[in-house]
């Protein structure tokens, strides 16, 4: 259930390459949409590091209190999927101001870069410790500040049968996320031990090669 006092600001069928025109991508991924729903996969080697991987950025910029919801389906293992929101170029400027340093997917970039932003790691099967005991992380750069963690609950790519609902909500100082209905991880940032909270700024999907995922039915809403 969508509570009232959220607005719809975006919504995004993510089943057809129209859809997507506008999007700006960094690094190198094909792009397609094979059963009728956006599906990313790096176009480079793995053994690459991170220059193999990539970011897809919404092209509108939303206000500091929102709710996002996507549909999400891992496809192949091993990766990590990550979703950015709150993101800002540095000194408050445009994220894709042409007066900062271009990105090119490396992760580096995204957390000791020319910006700041909140990310969410949701799905982490790169390495092997992330394999053997699966958590959902919550960062907020500038830096690579861990600020919250919780329980993944989704199962490998064999044992999953379809999308699953994802929510992230960041309202004033708090940030919750859940997947299809069940409360994953929380977090009240202080604006003091990793400095100010975040405020209005782009939101974009990250992956990590190999993996290969889709995605479906992205929408963004205003919380009054």
């Amino acid at each position: 259930m969508i509570p009232e006092e959220w607005k719809l600001l975006y919504h995004n069928a993510l089943n057809k390459e129209d859809d997507v025109k506008e999007f700006r991508l960094e690094g190198d991924a094909a792009v397609t949409f094979p059963m009728g729903r956006l599906r990313l996969e790096s176009t480079r080697n793995p053994e690459e590091g991170q220059k193999a991987n990539f970011v897809f950025w919404c092209p509108l910029e939303f206000p500091a209190d929102l709710a996002i919801t996507w549909e999400f389906r891992p496809i192949r293992e091993p990766g990590l999927a990550i979703m950015f929101f709150a993101a800002k170029g540095a000194g408050g400027a445009d994220l894709f101001d042409g007066s900062l340093m271009p990105r090119t997917g490396e992760y580096e970039q995204y957390h000791h870069g020319e910006m700041n932003a909140l990310h969410l790691s949701y799905y982490r099967r790169r390495w092997p410790e992330e394999r053997r005991f699966h958590t959902c992380n919550l960062r907020k750069s500038y830096g690579f500040h861990l600020v919250a963690q919780g329980a993944d609950p989704l199962p490998p790519v064999a044992d999953c049968t379809g999308f699953y609902r994802m929510r992230l909500v960041k309202r004033g100082d708090n940030v919750e996320f859940s997947i299809n209905e069940l409360p994953v991880l929380s977090w009240k940032d202080d604006g003091i031990t990793y400095g100010k909270p975040l405020g209005a700024g782009r939101i974009g999907f990250r992956q990590m090669a190999p993996f290969i995922a889709e995605y479906a039915n992205l929408n963004v809403y205003s919380i009054e």
